[in-house]
């Protein structure tokens, strides 16, 4: 058929006026046709669709065209509007996964299965004039919140009670993957079919395997019982049998898989040694025990004994082995030989894997360790001994001999979990004395180079360093010190153009890259920074310098320079060039500041307000949003669930209420698990009061499991959800295990006494818990219920020789620390003082990274530490680094006693945030002195390892700065938030070294960050409006009210939503009312040229707004309506 019959129909049913009277306009049309057509009509768009297709592939409806064209008119309807109702559907269903849902629920199981069939089958299909693409639909469908909970929960009600069916086998099975099971919940697992084919059976477990780390614990647990139902049902005891044999067999053991972990104790000690024999021969069996990655300490024991009882040497090298991860609870370590204690050793490298029980296997391996080195010395071992080497102390790290280390580098490099300390003991082994680094050593080291120091680098031959970033270097980049990675790159831009080093450097090193190298370049080429890292000061400075060569698509393509594109270039792209840069802007709106994306929101406002995506319109002012079109309702929620809220909306008074507008479009009710989906993230912002009465009972479990992902909930919110918990799963006496972990950290704020419960049932599931919401918030009642827990399990711990004001006191020993993290505040500092000089010196470094311990506590460990390492003025380096936040202890008199020679060592000190005035002093003093270096002959490294301590500096040091050093280092000390005084000498720096501010770019003033507080008055009065959201917001915060009230309101109005929203209280009262206004414009997101203009009241953005027609996301509706009625 030719293409213009197309036109010619579309004519002919536009024209089309009337029929015979008593004419039937159907009676022509073939019923099966004449039923399709009545479904479309009806609504049954997918029904609808599916019989079409199916209809076509055995029919022509080329003799039918009148017919359907005046059956059409005979329903009131035509071609034209039957398409844009079609299309209409299916953006519904799209944006609405719900109404998919029940549209699917309504039909009868064969139409189900043939709709699901297609939608499913990922398949293009082709036909004579178009191709539907069911891949695309089903992507859109399944990128959209609630989209995958549709088709999953309606595949599930349909067929998992016609799992024997093998079309709902193979939905169910595919349904279950695209979900990644996450909707699966207990009770529908409960009510599965027991009765199962072998195979059928057998298909739908090894999919439940395969998702199994997907699964809530209960679920997890629901499959297991489920499982075990139909084994013990087919289980069929031996001839003779007594009939007391456990239905776990060798082959159900490994039937299991992975939930073979939810066998109990007991059960497992009833499996017969035969049964447990031949499965731990059986080849897969050590695969199978190296996944049990949840595997608790008591099951494994109980698998441990029953093995053992079935007649393997559990000492034995080939038994060790087939243990899997049950080698992490090794039961039997007295019984070992040194050779048989390393064999172990190297078999529980894999315990990394094990989610929990670090403290368990960490104590297992000290123990082997111990057993290895009985007739050894730790120099002869040092190769041999794996991992576990990660747990030995500094004394005896500080024993081995350099060429030990060096012998056994290969080795020491490859093992995680070393602490700083620990590799600047090793790295300085390694170095020696001559501190002379090669290309070939820094690859030697791997890893251990984290412990090399800046010095050393900066003192390495160039040549190498530029090979080793390429390698070595840049593996391990981000974790080095700011010191350490600016050393590096000076030394390497002493010898290499700048055009070079941008094309050498990647990721953290790039990003240290001042700004004052790059100032010289008149010219770049920009494809070599395709996907690099870069700071916005270089985005903006590079973006400058390529701009008159290089279009705007070209530019932005390339990742991180969109950093770059200010607001004027965004409001002069053209007609022309801002639709061919949308799509490239729209895939980079997380790299954009929130003044970036208030600007590209008003360019869409003016030029193209339909195609705005739903994001940039919360930018807006809020009485836009507040006014805004229904049909914006769901597009927002999509894109508000996605996003860092405080991120892309700074100001928290604007950001309430966009929330509010979002919580409106659900009616500020939270109905089902669909309306959690769409909220994503914004349910972390809900208000108290719709927790408490805005959740169903339906969408509680699946609001709870969102919530857990919150790291920022208010006392209320807390205190509301704590309510909710009780009341949703009742008394804690009747909870299981598997609820405990499903709650992980929303368990915290529970009450003491439900917590208490808790811990009386579950105490290791709640240690547990206690490790992984180390360095959260959580409220003190929980640490308190932890501490108590490992009180209760572990005895009184008093020593069996303790020191003379010891013997009445419980003594912490390194296994506690380690289980009890934050818990750890709740020893008290005689208890501290009383912990034996070895469990010190292995737990330093634990308790130094804790932020709750309190001065006095902090002032106990500090005296242990001189009791342990002696006088303070023998510490080395690597023990001061130990020592984290305890050196907050030290006196005045005390730092002057340190060795503080090394940056590397100021620049661990340097990580605290709270010292006094007077330490601070002492610490930059005692690094002056015992250096020989003098402030002027500093190095960049040497500032931002300072970081800030640099705030201790007075005005002559400060005078004495070199300016060629500053400018090396002005990012990094830009970051530092000192006294007005010091950030006033500092801007002396900055002018020498970048003139005076009045000639300042956008990239200098964003390049100095804090120090442009330093401003005087008369500086910052003449400031050209256009910079003013090139401040960082921490040097807003900074500049003396005084000062900050010279600004104008069009400056005030230019500052963007981001510095808006930092604006202290006192900064706010000096201000008149029309600079109030201005300020609270710009929070709100006003365009900065028209504030007297009356904003925009509509909505620019329609339901077309998130899906282009362009984009042909209704392909399945619009090409199949085309195709079939043409």
């Amino acid at each position: 058929m030719r293409p213009n019959y197309w036109i010619l129909l579309v004519i002919l049913s536009l024209s089309q006026t009337g029929l015979c009277v008593d004419e039937d306009p159907g009676e022509n049309l073939p019923a099966l046709l004449r039923e399709i057509l009545d479904k479309l009509l009806d609504g049954k768009y997918i029904e609808g669709t599916v019989d079409a297709i199916e209809y076509l592939r055995d029919h022509s409806i080329t003799e039918h065209y009148t017919d359907i064209i005046r059956y059409l008119h005979s329903k009131d309807s035509s071609l034209h509007n039957l398409q844009t109702s079609f299309s209409n559907y299916f953006t519904e269903i799209i944006l609405q996964p719900r109404r998919l849902a029940s549209d699917l629920r309504q039909m009868e199981i064969s139409k189900f299965l043939l709709s699901t069939k297609y939608l499913c089958s990922g398949k293009s299909i082709e036909f004579v004039f178009t191709t539907i693409d069911f891949e695309y639909l089903k992507n859109q469908i399944m990128q959209t919140p609630g989209g995958s909970r549709s088709l999953f929960v309606t595949s599930w009600e349909k067929c998992s009670p016609l799992l024997s069916s093998s079309q709902c086998l193979e939905l169910l099975i595919e349904a279950l993957r695209l979900s990644s099971a996450i909707y699966l919940q207990p009770e529908m697992v409960v009510n599965m079919p027991k009765d199962l084919q072998e195979e059928t059976f057998k298909n739908i477990t090894t999919v439940f395997k395969e998702l199994y780390d997907k699964m809530a614990a209960r679920t997890q647990r629901a499959i297991y019982e489920w499982i075990r139902q139909i084994l013990q049902r087919s289980y069929k005891p031996p001839p003779g049998a007594s009939g007391a044999e456990s239905w776990i067999t060798a082959e159900n053991l490994w039937f299991l898989g992975r939930y073979i972990v939810h066998l109990s104790p007991e059960e497992i000690q009833k499996i017969s040694l035969n049964e447990i024999r031949l499965f731990i021969n059986y080849d897969n069996a050590t695969k199978q025990l190296d996944s049990v990655y949840d595997i608790t300490p008591a099951t494994a024991k109980a698998f441990q004994e029953r093995i053992n009882a079935s007649g393997f040497d559990m000492a034995n090298t080939s038994t060790v082995y087939r243990l899997g991860l049950l080698v992490c609870f090794f039961d039997n370590v007295q019984e070992l030989d040194a050779g048989e204690a390393r064999s172990v050793l190297h078999q529980m490298i894999k315990c990394n894997r094990l989610r929990g029980f670090q403290a368990d296997v960490k104590k297992l391996k000290s123990q082997l360790l111990g057993l290895v080195l009985k007739n050894q010395t730790l120099n002869e071992t040092l190769d041999s001994i794996s991992d576990a080497i990660a747990g030995l102390s500094f004394t005896q790290l500080e024993s081995l001999s350099p060429q030990a280390v060096r012998n056994a580098v290969s080795v020491l490099r490859t093992v995680t979990g070393w602490t700083t300390s620990q590799m600047i003991v090793l790295a300085d082994k390694f170095v020696g004395d001559s501190k002379n680094l090669s290309l070939f050593n820094i690859s030697q080291l791997g890893g251990l180079v984290l412990g090399v120091g800046a010095d050393t680098f900066y003192s390495t031959h160039p040549d190498d360093l530029v090979q080793a970033v390429k390698g070595t270097l840049s593996d391990y980049a981000p974790e080095l010190t700011a010191a350490q990675r600016l050393a590096v790159v000076t030394k390497i831009v002493e010898i290499r153009d700048v055009s070079s080093v941008l094309d050498l450097l990647n990721g953290s090193f790039l990003k240290e890259l001042p700004l004052s190298s790059l100032l010289e370049m008149k010219n770049y080429n920009i494809t070599h920074l395709d996907h690099k890292e870069l700071r916005r000061s270089q985005a903006l400075f590079l973006y400058d310098v390529v701009s008159d060569r290089k279009p705007i698509h070209e530019i932005i393509s390339f990742g991180e320079l969109v950093k770059g594109l200010t607001c004027e270039r965004i409001q002069s792209l053209d007609n022309t060039t801002f639709p061919q840069v949308t799509a490239l802007l729209q895939r980079n709106l997380h790299l954009l500041s929130p003044h970036q994306l208030n600007c590209l929101a008003w360019k869409y406002q003016k030029d193209a307000p339909e195609s705005m995506p739903p994001l940039l319109l919360a930018t807006l002012p809020a009485t836009v949003l507040e006014n805004a079109a229904q049909s914006v309702c769901r597009p927002l929620l999509v894109s508000l669930g996605r996003a860092e809220l405080h991120l892309i909306i700074p100001d928290s008074a604007k950001r309430i209420k966009v929330i509010g507008r979002a919580l409106q479009c659900l009616n500020y009710t939270v109905q089902d698990g669909y309306d959690v989906d769409v909220l994503g993230r914004i349910i972390c912002n809900l208000s108290p009061q719709i927790i408490r009465t805005n959740i169903s009972l339906k969408a509680l479990n699946e609001a709870l499991i969102q919530f857990r992902s919150c790291r920022s909930l208010g006392d209320d919110q807390k205190r509301e959800l704590r309510d909710k918990i009780r009341e949703h799963y009742g008394n804690p006496t009747a909870w299981q295990p598997e609820l405990i972990q499903d709650l992980g950290p929303l368990l915290t704020l529970l009450s003491k006494e439900d917590l208490t419960i808790v811990a009386q049932k579950f105490p290791d599931i709640l240690l547990q818990l206690g490790l992984e919401v180390q360095g959260m918030v959580v409220p003190q009642d929980f640490l308190s219920v932890v501490f108590s827990v490992l009180e209760r399990t572990s005895g009184n711990g008093k020593p069996s020789s303790p020191a003379p004001d010891c013997s009445d006191v419980r003594m912490p020993s390194f296994d506690h620390i380690l289980k009890l993290a934050d818990a750890n505040s709740y020893w008290s500092a005689r208890e501290l003082r009383c912990m034996s000089a070895e469990t010190f010196i292995t737990s330093v470094e634990l308790l130094g990274a804790l932020k709750s311990f309190d001065v006095v506590r902090l002032t106990a460990l500090k005296d242990k530490a001189k009791a342990v390492w002696g006088p303070i003025r023998a510490w080395k380096n690597y023990q001061v680094v130990a020592l984290g936040r305890i050196a907050l202890s030290l006196s005045e008199s005390e730092i002057k006693e340190l060795d503080l020679g090394s940056i590397d060592t100021i620049a661990a000190l340097s990580r605290q945030t709270d010292w006094t005035p007077t330490q601070a002093r002492s610490i930059l003093e005692g690094f002056l002195q015992d250096s020989g270096l003098t402030v002027g002959a500093m190095k960049g490294s040497d500032l931002a390892g300072l970081g800030s301590l640099l705030c201790a500096m007075n005005g002559s040091q400060l005078s004495s700065l070199s300016v060629a050093t500053y400018r090396a280092a002005a990012a990094r000390i830009g970051e530092v938030a000192c006294k007005v005084e010091v950030l006033q000498e500092l801007l002396k720096k900055a002018r020498n070294g970048f003139g005076s501010v009045g000639d300042w770019y956008n990239s200098i003033l964003q390049e100095v960050g804090t120090v442009a507080a330093g401003m005087s008055k008369e500086e910052i009065r003449i400031l050209n409006e256009d910079l003013m959201p090139y401040f960082q917001p921490e040097a807003i915060a900074a500049v003396p009210s005084e000062v900050f009230k010279e600004l104008s309101p069009k400056q005030l109005s230019n500052l963007g939503p981001e510095n808006a929203a930092v604006v202290t209280e006192s900064q706010k009262a000096a201000l008149s009312p029309e600079q109030i206004f201005s300020l609270r414009a710009a929070a709100d997101g006003a365009e900065s040229n028209n504030l007297k203009e009356t904003l925009p009241t509509t909505s620019p953005v329609t339901a077309s707004s998130t899906f282009h027609s362009g984009n042909c996301l209704l392909l399945w509706a619009a090409c199949t309506i085309q195709y079939f009625f043409v």
